[in-house]
């Protein structure tokens, strides 16, 4: 009993490594039993370890959503909250342009809670001290993160660095001046609503 628990361990981690390798390489769409020949195991171990490509994901950039929370609860320590808002999202962008299957994932599925609430802290803090426009929602993160996952995707061979571009120019878009025009224009479509993202991010995940 203890030589077959220790081979499944020793399966689960090869499975792990191989996703990890894999998933960076082509994204979360490669197929599971590619990830299983390159871990020396049939796809029914795969499956007996890992039910679904959900899970096989969640367990392969587990450490990378730990990482992402402490980015957020140091982005909220500065003492500008513009710059912890500016700090979290470039870091954040860093982490999906090493890793096209953390890109995929993050544009597909919501980022840890304890994430989400620093992530609203966040924003919270910097619309207080008037340096984020005040029409800007925490769904409206969603068209940040997702601009981001296509810009990166897009031009990941040809120009790896050109998401920082345009997130400058978001970014520019986010500061409280742009929305005091003279007249003042209301934005032209309201935020969407956590059940509408969720429902999307749904929509976007991989088969299993």
């Amino acid at each position: 009993m203890t030589t077959l628990r220790r081979d499944a361990r020793a399966n689960r981690e090869r499975l792990i490594e191989a996703a990890r390798a894999a998933f960076a390489e082509r994204g979360l769409d490669v197929p599971l039993d590619e990830i299983a020949r390159r871990a020396g195991v049939s796809i029914g171990t795969l499956y007996n370890r890992f039910p679904s490509r959900a899970a096989l994901a969640e367990a392969v950039f587990a450490d990378r959503e730990e990482t992402v929370v402490r980015i957020a609860e140091h982005a909220l320590s500065m003492d500008s909250a513009w710059d912890g808002l500016v700090h979290l999202i470039e870091q954040v962008g860093r982490l999906m342009a090493a890793d096209r299957g953390y890109n995929d994932l993050t544009g597909r599925r919501a980022g840890p809670p304890r994430g989400h609430a620093l992530m609203s802290a966040l924003v919270a803090r910097a619309q207080e001290n008037g340096e984020l426009r005040a029409d800007f929602t925490l769904t409206d993160m969603a068209f940040v993160v997702w601009s981001l996952t296509g810009t990166i995707r897009a031009t990941a061979t040809e120009a790896p660095d050109a998401w920082r571009r345009h997130l400058a120019f978001m970014l520019d878009g986010l500061r409280a001046p742009a929305a005091r025009p003279v007249p003042a224009r209301p934005l032209p479509a309201p935020p969407l609503t956590d059940e509408q993202v969720a429902r999307i991010m749904s929509g976007a995940c991989p088969p299993a």
